[in-house]
């Protein structure tokens, strides 16, 4: 090789600085420049006003698509700290809109997890052609423009306000995403497992591209995740037992709590969503482990206890208790660990433990409340006829 080829000195490096990283590669910050890299933009924007609501610094949410495909998204909250109103109360907004994952919440149990990229407000402002944020803070509505990442002023006060709140408007850039538009049904599908994940929640999503026919929805369950696995369960089979099991506990040892909700049918299929701070978790982890050993130490119990003749294996498989099983399992740690290339999986070791005694303790209260009703999901798991006989009724 000529020594052409091999020279290699600082004068071939190229420092990138703040939005030029972003444009030059947007698929490392959203995932993909066609339509599914639209949707994290949208959730990281949302991301902050969703933990001003959990907070309980904010009502509600509204999210709105406009036909000229901007996408505006509002709060109620107290409105981001302007450093040029000398707002020094937290991350400013001229900081989370031009650096590089300044973080507006702290991570924990109260604050949730939109995307697995959690990449911030600047990656939106980076990969919008314009950007327009108001701030409505001790009677003064504070407003600023960007385009491409870059502010075309610094804040400048618009007038008095008699309320408080953000809000941000952007368009994302055509010459990155292609000019795809939103995904109505996306978002409504995220926005509405946020809400049953989180009782607090309260978002509108308002698509106003129709032209003449806008749709709303409004996602408010205060039915948490009891709701979440009725809606699951819908049309997927005749329930075994008509209500849902469903339980709620702190536990000092994993620094979290966990909210089970799960019913079983006779459809044959298992459908189980797993979350840790909202986040979802389809790789699973300790928590799963957790649920599951905790599901087949109670379920083995109550076939011994309630079926005649009892199964004669000495416990239940784990490929036989998620046979017409329902279930959500989600947690809410102050200090997540979550690993995989999209953070999909849950490590906190302390978790499993934690996680299979509450699953074994209240599945067991059930049984003993429920007698016919737990017999009629051991037998059906254990593969006995349902006429089988069960020793208390």
């Amino acid at each position: 090789m000529s020594e052409d080829g091999t020279a290699y000195d600082a004068s071939h490096i190229k420092v990138l600085h703040g939005t030029e990283a972003i444009r030059l590669r947007p698929a490392m910050y959203v995932g993909s420049t066609g339509e599914r890299g639209l949707h994290p933009l949208v959730l990281d924007v949302a991301h902050r006003a969703v933990n001003e609501v959990l907070a309980g610094r904010a009502t509600a949410v509204e999210v709105t698509l406009l036909p000229d495909g901007w996408v505006r998204i509002s709060d109620d909250g107290p409105g981001l700290p302007v450093e040029a109103a000398g707002d020094t109360g937290g991350p400013s907004l001229e900081a989370l809109l031009a650096r590089r994952h300044t973080a507006t919440q702290p991570i924990g149990r109260h604050a949730v997890a939109m995307t697995f990229f959690g990449v911030g407000l600047c990656v939106t402002n980076a990969l919008s052609s314009r950007l327009r944020t108001e701030v409505r803070r001790d009677g003064v509505r504070w407003v600023q423009d960007y385009a491409r990442g870059t502010a075309l002023a610094p804040p400048q006060p618009a007038g008095p306000t008699t309320g408080s709140g953000t809000t941000i408007a952007f368009r994302p850039d055509a010459d990155v995403f292609g000019g795809h538009p939103c995904s109505f049904e996306v978002l409504a599908e995220r926005f509405g497992e946020l809400a049953m994940l989180n009782r607090d929640l309260d978002i509108v999503l308002t698509d106003r591209r129709p032209p003449g026919r806008p749709r709303r929805r409004r996602f408010r369950c205060p039915d948490g995740v009891r709701e979440y696995v009725a809606l699951l369960d819908a049309g997927a089979g005749t329930p075994v037992h008509p209500d849902v099991i469903c339980f709620e506990q702190e536990d000092p040892r994993m620094e979290g709590t966990l909210e089970v909700a799960l019913r079983w049918n006779d459809s044959r299929e298992e459908q189980v969503r797993s979350f840790a701070n909202s986040s979802p978790t389809p790789s699973g982890g300790t928590h799963m482990d957790g649920f599951r050993e905790g599901l087949a130490a109670a379920l083995t119990a109550c076939a011994r206890d309630r079926l005649l003749p009892p199964p004669a294996a000495p416990g239940l498989s784990a490929d036989r208790i998620g046979v017409g099983l329902t279930a959500v399992v989600s947690l809410k740690l102050d200090r997540p660990e979550l690993s995989g290339p999209t953070n999909s999986l849950l490590a906190n070791t302390a978790v499993r433990a934690c996680v299979a005694e509450a699953v074994r303790q209240h599945l067991r209260t059930w049984s003993e409340e429920h007698p016919g009703q737990a017999a009629a999901v051991a037998a059906g798991i254990a593969g006995i006829p349902q006429t089988t006989p069960s020793r208390t009724t």
